[in-house]
Protein backbone atom coordinates (compact mmCIF):
# COMPACT_ATOMS: atom_id res chain seq x y z
CA UNK A 1 0.00 0.00 0.00
CA UNK A 2 1.55 3.30 -0.84
CA UNK A 3 1.91 6.01 1.79
CA UNK A 4 2.16 9.64 1.27
CA UNK A 5 4.33 11.16 4.19
CA UNK A 6 4.46 14.44 2.46
CA UNK A 7 2.91 16.21 -0.50
CA UNK A 8 4.52 18.59 -3.18
CA UNK A 9 5.07 21.68 -0.87
CA UNK A 10 7.12 19.76 1.30
CA UNK A 11 5.51 20.03 4.48
CA UNK A 12 5.41 16.83 6.79
CA UNK A 13 1.85 15.10 7.28
CA UNK A 14 1.08 13.04 10.67
CA UNK A 15 2.12 9.97 10.43
CA UNK A 16 -1.49 8.93 10.60
CA UNK A 17 -2.15 9.98 6.99
CA UNK A 18 -3.01 7.14 4.86
CA UNK A 19 -1.71 4.60 7.55
CA UNK A 20 -4.66 2.30 6.42
CA UNK A 21 -6.27 3.33 2.82
CA UNK A 22 -7.30 -0.34 2.24
CA UNK A 23 -9.16 -0.30 5.37
CA UNK A 24 -10.82 3.18 5.01
CA UNK A 25 -11.89 1.60 1.76
CA UNK A 26 -13.24 -1.19 2.50
CA UNK A 27 -15.48 0.88 5.23
CA UNK A 28 -16.33 3.48 2.55
CA UNK A 29 -17.55 0.95 -0.10
CA UNK A 30 -21.24 2.23 0.77
CA UNK A 31 -20.07 6.08 0.44
CA UNK A 32 -18.07 5.27 -2.78
CA UNK A 33 -21.04 4.08 -4.00
CA UNK A 34 -23.80 6.47 -3.30
CA UNK A 35 -21.08 9.23 -3.90
CA UNK A 36 -20.21 7.37 -7.24
CA UNK A 37 -16.59 7.69 -6.95
CA UNK A 38 -14.46 6.11 -9.22
CA UNK A 39 -11.02 7.58 -8.85
CA UNK A 40 -9.33 8.97 -5.27
CA UNK A 41 -8.88 12.58 -6.25
CA UNK A 42 -5.22 13.50 -4.70
CA UNK A 43 -5.59 16.88 -4.95
CA UNK A 44 -8.73 16.91 -2.10
CA UNK A 45 -6.46 13.80 -0.25
CA UNK A 46 -3.44 16.26 -0.26
CA UNK A 47 -6.12 19.00 1.36
CA UNK A 48 -7.04 16.36 3.84
CA UNK A 49 -3.60 15.74 4.73
CA UNK A 50 -2.66 19.52 5.47
CA UNK A 51 -5.40 20.38 7.10
CA UNK A 52 -4.42 18.21 9.98
CA UNK A 53 -2.04 20.57 10.69
CA UNK A 54 -4.58 23.63 10.38
CA UNK A 55 -6.90 24.97 13.40
CA UNK A 56 -9.65 27.16 13.76
CA UNK A 57 -7.43 30.27 13.88
CA UNK A 58 -10.37 32.55 14.99
CA UNK A 59 -11.21 30.61 17.95
CA UNK A 60 -7.75 29.91 18.97
CA UNK A 61 -6.72 33.88 18.34
CA UNK A 62 -9.42 33.83 22.06
CA UNK A 63 -7.54 31.26 23.50
CA UNK A 64 -3.91 32.86 23.14
CA UNK A 65 -5.43 36.11 24.56
CA UNK A 66 -6.22 34.58 27.68
CA UNK A 67 -2.99 34.86 28.52
CA UNK A 68 -2.17 38.10 26.71
CA UNK A 69 -0.96 41.12 28.89
CA UNK A 70 -3.33 44.18 30.02
CA UNK A 71 -6.23 45.24 27.71
CA UNK A 72 -5.25 42.26 25.17
CA UNK A 73 -6.30 40.00 27.87
CA UNK A 74 -9.81 37.88 27.50
CA UNK A 75 -11.37 36.48 30.56
CA UNK A 76 -14.00 33.87 31.29
CA UNK A 77 -16.01 36.35 32.32
CA UNK A 78 -16.05 38.56 29.07
CA UNK A 79 -16.70 34.89 27.00
CA UNK A 80 -19.58 33.76 28.95
CA UNK A 81 -21.40 37.48 28.54
CA UNK A 82 -20.35 37.34 24.80
CA UNK A 83 -21.68 33.79 24.47
CA UNK A 84 -24.94 35.09 26.62
CA UNK A 85 -25.73 38.42 25.67
CA UNK A 86 -23.65 39.45 22.07
CA UNK A 87 -20.54 40.98 22.11
CA UNK A 88 -21.84 44.62 22.31
CA UNK A 89 -22.64 43.66 26.00
CA UNK A 90 -19.08 43.29 26.64
CA UNK A 91 -17.73 47.03 28.01
CA UNK A 92 -13.93 47.35 27.06
CA UNK A 93 -14.04 44.10 24.34
CA UNK A 94 -10.92 42.81 24.16
CA UNK A 95 -9.18 42.81 19.84
CA UNK A 96 -9.19 39.03 19.37
CA UNK A 97 -12.85 38.30 21.54
CA UNK A 98 -14.50 41.37 18.99
CA UNK A 99 -13.39 39.76 15.99
CA UNK A 100 -14.43 36.43 17.10
CA UNK A 101 -17.52 37.58 17.97
CA UNK A 102 -17.87 40.18 14.97
CA UNK A 103 -17.59 37.56 12.61
CA UNK A 104 -19.90 34.46 14.04
CA UNK A 105 -22.52 37.56 14.97
CA UNK A 106 -22.58 38.23 10.78
CA UNK A 107 -24.58 35.77 8.98
CA UNK A 108 -23.34 34.76 5.81
CA UNK A 109 -25.03 36.16 2.80
CA UNK A 110 -25.90 32.12 1.63
CA UNK A 111 -27.51 31.80 4.88
CA UNK A 112 -31.63 30.97 4.11
CA UNK A 113 -32.76 30.82 7.63
CA UNK A 114 -36.20 29.66 6.30
CA UNK A 115 -34.49 26.68 5.06
CA UNK A 116 -32.09 26.43 8.18
CA UNK A 117 -35.75 26.00 9.89
CA UNK A 118 -36.88 23.54 7.57
CA UNK A 119 -33.28 21.59 8.28
CA UNK A 120 -34.53 21.66 11.84
CA UNK A 121 -38.31 20.54 11.40
CA UNK A 122 -37.03 17.16 9.28
CA UNK A 123 -34.67 16.76 11.85
CA UNK A 124 -36.80 16.81 15.11
CA UNK A 125 -39.32 14.62 12.89
CA UNK A 126 -36.57 11.74 12.53
CA UNK A 127 -37.45 11.73 16.38
CA UNK A 128 -35.49 8.58 18.09
CA UNK A 129 -34.29 7.65 14.35
CA UNK A 130 -31.56 10.30 14.65
CA UNK A 131 -30.34 9.50 18.22
CA UNK A 132 -29.89 5.89 17.36
CA UNK A 133 -27.66 7.25 14.09
CA UNK A 134 -25.66 9.71 15.82
CA UNK A 135 -25.19 7.45 18.70
CA UNK A 136 -24.41 4.47 16.83
CA UNK A 137 -22.86 5.25 13.48
CA UNK A 138 -21.75 8.49 14.09
CA UNK A 139 -20.15 8.48 17.23
CA UNK A 140 -19.11 5.09 18.23
CA UNK A 141 -18.69 4.00 14.29
CA UNK A 142 -15.66 6.54 14.61
CA UNK A 143 -14.22 5.17 17.33
CA UNK A 144 -12.88 3.07 14.68
CA UNK A 145 -10.02 5.66 13.93
CA UNK A 146 -7.13 7.00 16.07
CA UNK A 147 -6.97 10.19 17.16
CA UNK A 148 -10.07 12.21 18.00
CA UNK A 149 -10.84 9.08 19.82
CA UNK A 150 -7.40 9.44 21.45
CA UNK A 151 -8.30 12.98 22.09
CA UNK A 152 -11.54 12.12 24.04
CA UNK A 153 -9.53 9.49 26.16
CA UNK A 154 -6.84 12.24 27.25
CA UNK A 155 -9.17 14.70 27.86
CA UNK A 156 -11.63 12.43 29.91
CA UNK A 157 -14.73 13.44 27.99
CA UNK A 158 -16.43 9.65 27.35
CA UNK A 159 -14.65 7.91 29.87
CA UNK A 160 -15.65 6.99 33.54
CA UNK A 161 -18.42 8.76 35.22
CA UNK A 162 -18.48 11.62 32.85
CA UNK A 163 -19.84 9.09 29.63
CA UNK A 164 -23.26 9.39 30.46
CA UNK A 165 -22.82 13.38 30.82
CA UNK A 166 -21.10 14.08 27.89
CA UNK A 167 -23.24 11.35 25.32
CA UNK A 168 -26.77 13.74 27.03
CA UNK A 169 -24.40 16.86 26.21
CA UNK A 170 -24.48 15.61 22.61
CA UNK A 171 -27.62 15.16 22.30
CA UNK A 172 -28.64 18.62 23.63
CA UNK A 173 -26.27 20.23 21.45
CA UNK A 174 -28.66 18.34 18.39
CA UNK A 175 -31.73 19.62 20.37
CA UNK A 176 -31.07 22.94 20.49
CA UNK A 177 -29.72 23.64 17.03
CA UNK A 178 -32.82 21.85 15.81
CA UNK A 179 -35.62 23.89 17.16
CA UNK A 180 -37.28 26.88 15.27
CA UNK A 181 -35.67 29.60 14.83
CA UNK A 182 -32.35 28.43 17.41
CA UNK A 183 -29.78 29.26 15.09
CA UNK A 184 -30.70 32.79 14.33
CA UNK A 185 -27.81 35.18 16.45
CA UNK A 186 -28.20 35.23 20.12
CA UNK A 187 -30.60 32.23 20.65
CA UNK A 188 -30.25 29.04 22.22
CA UNK A 189 -29.12 27.38 18.51
CA UNK A 190 -26.81 29.42 17.82
CA UNK A 191 -25.37 30.25 21.38
CA UNK A 192 -24.45 26.53 22.71
CA UNK A 193 -22.71 26.17 18.92
CA UNK A 194 -20.48 29.17 19.35
CA UNK A 195 -19.82 27.61 23.00
CA UNK A 196 -18.83 24.42 21.41
CA UNK A 197 -16.46 26.13 19.29
CA UNK A 198 -14.91 28.19 21.86
CA UNK A 199 -14.70 24.99 24.34
CA UNK A 200 -12.73 23.51 21.13
CA UNK A 201 -10.25 26.62 20.77
CA UNK A 202 -9.10 25.97 24.64
CA UNK A 203 -9.14 22.35 24.32
CA UNK A 204 -6.74 22.90 21.44
CA UNK A 205 -4.65 25.11 23.42
CA UNK A 206 -3.74 23.85 26.39
CA UNK A 207 -2.80 20.08 24.70
CA UNK A 208 -1.22 22.20 21.92
CA UNK A 209 1.27 23.90 24.34
CA UNK A 210 1.73 20.73 26.48
CA UNK A 211 3.55 17.10 26.10
CA UNK A 212 0.50 15.20 26.08
CA UNK A 213 0.05 15.03 22.74
CA UNK A 214 1.45 13.97 19.89
CA UNK A 215 1.41 16.16 16.76
CA UNK A 216 4.07 14.05 14.72
CA UNK A 217 1.74 10.84 14.67
CA UNK A 218 -1.57 12.92 15.02
CA UNK A 219 -1.50 16.40 13.55
CA UNK A 220 -3.48 19.33 15.95
CA UNK A 221 -5.24 17.91 18.50
CA UNK A 222 -8.90 19.21 16.56
CA UNK A 223 -8.00 20.51 13.22
CA UNK A 224 -9.61 21.21 9.98
CA UNK A 225 -9.84 17.80 8.93
CA UNK A 226 -11.12 16.29 12.07
CA UNK A 227 -13.69 18.82 12.39
CA UNK A 228 -14.50 18.65 8.70
CA UNK A 229 -14.86 14.79 9.00
CA UNK A 230 -17.26 15.49 12.17
CA UNK A 231 -19.76 17.80 10.54
CA UNK A 232 -20.36 14.92 8.31
CA UNK A 233 -21.41 12.34 10.59
CA UNK A 234 -24.13 15.03 11.91
CA UNK A 235 -25.30 15.55 8.38
CA UNK A 236 -24.23 12.91 4.94
CA UNK A 237 -24.14 10.17 7.42
CA UNK A 238 -27.04 10.99 9.43
CA UNK A 239 -29.41 10.78 6.42
CA UNK A 240 -27.48 7.47 5.39
CA UNK A 241 -28.27 6.16 8.45
CA UNK A 242 -32.05 7.07 9.36
CA UNK A 243 -32.59 5.87 5.37
CA UNK A 244 -31.25 2.61 6.90
CA UNK A 245 -33.98 2.49 9.51
CA UNK A 246 -36.58 2.84 7.15
CA UNK A 247 -37.28 6.23 7.53
CA UNK A 248 -38.56 8.04 4.04
CA UNK A 249 -35.85 11.07 3.10
CA UNK A 250 -36.98 13.47 0.07
CA UNK A 251 -34.46 15.10 -1.96
CA UNK A 252 -36.14 18.04 -0.58
CA UNK A 253 -35.46 17.10 2.81
CA UNK A 254 -31.94 16.46 2.02
CA UNK A 255 -30.91 19.73 1.04
CA UNK A 256 -32.74 21.39 4.09
CA UNK A 257 -31.01 18.84 6.64
CA UNK A 258 -27.59 19.59 4.24
CA UNK A 259 -28.44 23.73 5.11
CA UNK A 260 -28.94 23.36 8.91
CA UNK A 261 -25.15 21.58 8.66
CA UNK A 262 -23.60 23.97 6.48
CA UNK A 263 -24.16 26.59 8.77
CA UNK A 264 -23.71 24.47 11.81
CA UNK A 265 -20.41 23.58 10.32
CA UNK A 266 -19.79 27.69 9.65
CA UNK A 267 -19.93 28.63 12.80
CA UNK A 268 -17.95 26.23 14.08
CA UNK A 269 -15.37 27.54 12.05
CA UNK A 270 -15.07 25.10 9.24
CA UNK A 271 -13.20 26.17 6.36
CA UNK A 272 -15.59 26.80 4.04
CA UNK A 273 -14.89 24.70 1.04
CA UNK A 274 -15.62 22.06 3.06
CA UNK A 275 -19.10 22.42 3.75
CA UNK A 276 -21.73 21.26 1.34
CA UNK A 277 -24.90 21.86 0.13
CA UNK A 278 -25.67 18.29 -1.46
CA UNK A 279 -25.67 15.00 0.04
CA UNK A 280 -23.29 13.62 -2.52
CA UNK A 281 -20.89 16.01 -2.18
CA UNK A 282 -20.40 15.10 1.70
CA UNK A 283 -20.54 11.55 0.68
CA UNK A 284 -17.54 11.93 -1.90
CA UNK A 285 -15.77 14.05 1.02
CA UNK A 286 -16.24 11.51 3.45
CA UNK A 287 -14.96 8.77 1.71
CA UNK A 288 -11.78 10.62 1.37
CA UNK A 289 -11.56 11.21 4.74
CA UNK A 290 -12.01 7.83 5.17
CA UNK A 291 -9.24 6.77 3.04
CA UNK A 292 -6.90 8.90 5.23
CA UNK A 293 -7.68 7.38 8.93
CA UNK A 294 -5.49 5.36 10.72
CA UNK A 295 -6.37 2.50 12.41
CA UNK A 296 -8.10 1.62 15.33
CA UNK A 297 -6.45 2.49 19.06
CA UNK A 298 -6.67 1.31 22.37
CA UNK A 299 -8.86 4.06 22.58
CA UNK A 300 -11.62 2.89 20.80
CA UNK A 301 -12.80 0.12 22.58
CA UNK A 302 -12.12 2.03 25.93
CA UNK A 303 -14.86 4.96 24.77
CA UNK A 304 -17.09 2.12 23.00
CA UNK A 305 -17.65 -0.30 26.36
CA UNK A 306 -17.84 3.07 28.37
CA UNK A 307 -20.96 3.47 26.49
CA UNK A 308 -22.20 0.25 26.70
CA UNK A 309 -22.04 -0.03 30.03
CA UNK A 310 -23.79 3.43 30.34
CA UNK A 311 -26.89 1.93 29.10
CA UNK A 312 -27.05 0.30 32.61
CA UNK A 313 -26.74 4.04 34.34
CA UNK A 314 -29.72 5.62 31.70
CA UNK A 315 -32.63 7.04 33.95
CA UNK A 316 -35.69 5.20 33.69
CA UNK A 317 -39.08 6.21 35.19
CA UNK A 318 -40.52 2.49 34.71
CA UNK A 319 -38.44 -0.55 35.80
CA UNK A 320 -35.39 0.89 35.11
CA UNK A 321 -33.38 -2.61 35.68
CA UNK A 322 -35.41 -4.41 32.74
CA UNK A 323 -35.32 -1.11 30.77
CA UNK A 324 -30.93 -0.53 30.97
CA UNK A 325 -30.71 -4.22 30.54
CA UNK A 326 -33.01 -4.02 27.22
CA UNK A 327 -31.53 -0.63 26.10
CA UNK A 328 -28.03 -2.20 25.93
CA UNK A 329 -29.17 -5.10 24.29
CA UNK A 330 -30.87 -2.55 21.81
CA UNK A 331 -27.54 -1.02 21.68
CA UNK A 332 -25.74 -3.83 20.09
CA UNK A 333 -28.18 -5.37 18.20
CA UNK A 334 -28.52 -2.35 16.24
CA UNK A 335 -24.25 -2.01 16.10
CA UNK A 336 -24.36 -5.31 14.22
CA UNK A 337 -26.05 -3.98 11.17
CA UNK A 338 -24.08 -0.40 11.44
CA UNK A 339 -20.69 -1.85 11.97
CA UNK A 340 -20.87 -5.14 11.06
CA UNK A 341 -19.16 -7.74 12.39
CA UNK A 342 -15.52 -6.65 12.07
CA UNK A 343 -16.43 -3.31 13.05
CA UNK A 344 -17.78 -5.01 17.05
CA UNK A 345 -14.46 -7.11 16.67
CA UNK A 346 -12.54 -3.77 16.11
CA UNK A 347 -14.13 -1.75 18.93
CA UNK A 348 -14.12 -5.31 21.65
CA UNK A 349 -17.85 -5.10 21.40
CA UNK A 350 -19.85 -8.65 21.27
CA UNK A 351 -21.63 -9.61 18.24
CA UNK A 352 -25.61 -9.52 18.79
CA UNK A 353 -28.45 -10.49 16.24
CA UNK A 354 -29.70 -7.71 14.40
CA UNK A 355 -33.62 -8.35 16.11
CA UNK A 356 -33.77 -5.08 17.05
CA UNK A 357 -33.23 -3.04 13.61
CA UNK A 358 -35.68 -6.25 12.58
CA UNK A 359 -38.01 -4.73 13.84
CA UNK A 360 -37.84 -1.08 13.98
CA UNK A 361 -37.54 -0.77 10.49
CA UNK A 362 -40.85 -2.09 8.85
CA UNK A 363 -42.38 0.15 11.26
CA UNK A 364 -40.80 3.26 9.98
CA UNK A 365 -41.44 2.15 6.61
CA UNK A 366 -45.09 2.26 7.70
CA UNK A 367 -44.71 5.43 9.61
CA UNK A 368 -42.95 7.24 7.16
CA UNK A 369 -43.75 6.21 4.17
CA UNK A 370 -47.13 5.40 4.43
CA UNK A 371 -48.72 7.43 7.69
CA UNK A 372 -46.48 10.25 6.95
CA UNK A 373 -47.88 11.10 3.61
CA UNK A 374 -51.18 12.48 5.69
CA UNK A 375 -51.63 15.72 7.69
CA UNK A 376 -52.96 13.19 10.31
CA UNK A 377 -49.87 10.99 10.39
CA UNK A 378 -46.90 14.18 9.58
CA UNK A 379 -49.01 15.44 12.94
CA UNK A 380 -48.29 12.29 14.65
CA UNK A 381 -44.41 11.93 13.61
CA UNK A 382 -43.96 15.27 15.35
CA UNK A 383 -45.66 14.28 18.66
CA UNK A 384 -43.88 11.20 18.97
CA UNK A 385 -40.57 12.46 18.20
CA UNK A 386 -41.09 15.33 20.73
CA UNK A 387 -41.89 12.38 23.20
CA UNK A 388 -38.41 10.69 22.23
CA UNK A 389 -36.85 14.22 22.62
CA UNK A 390 -38.00 14.64 26.10
CA UNK A 391 -37.62 10.94 26.83
CA UNK A 392 -33.75 10.45 26.06
CA UNK A 393 -33.36 13.80 27.61
CA UNK A 394 -34.30 12.53 30.87
CA UNK A 395 -32.21 9.46 30.29
CA UNK A 396 -29.36 11.46 29.90
CA UNK A 397 -29.77 13.93 32.64
CA UNK A 398 -32.63 12.43 35.28
CA UNK A 399 -34.05 15.24 37.22
CA UNK A 400 -31.05 17.61 37.01
CA UNK A 401 -30.87 20.54 33.79
CA UNK A 402 -29.90 19.54 30.82
CA UNK A 403 -26.88 22.23 29.83
CA UNK A 404 -23.27 22.10 27.63
CA UNK A 405 -20.34 21.31 29.91
CA UNK A 406 -18.81 24.29 31.19
CA UNK A 407 -15.78 26.39 29.08
CA UNK A 408 -12.68 25.03 30.51
CA UNK A 409 -10.46 27.55 32.27
CA UNK A 410 -7.26 25.62 32.22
Amino acid sequence: MLRHMTIDTGQVLPTRFRAQEARGASIGRVLKAVARVKEVDEDLMGLIGRRLMERDELGADVARAMGAPGDQRVTMAQIHRAVAEGIDAVPDTPPALRAFFEHVETVPAWVDMDLVNEGARIYRRYGRNAADVLLQLSLIGGYRFGGPTDLLVATGGLSGDMTMRRLGETQKWGMAISEHDAMRPGHEGFRVTVHVRLMHALVNRRFETGDRWDVGRWGLPINQTDQAATLGLFNGTLLLGVRALGVRVTRADSRAVMHLWKYVGWLMGVNEDWLFDEEREQHRFSYHVLLAQDGVTEAGPQLSNAILDAQLQLHHRRFPRIARAYERARLLSMLRVFLGRQGLRDLGLPVRLPWATAALVPLNVVRYHVLGRTSWGEARLHRRAARARETLTFRYFGPDEAEIGRLPTG
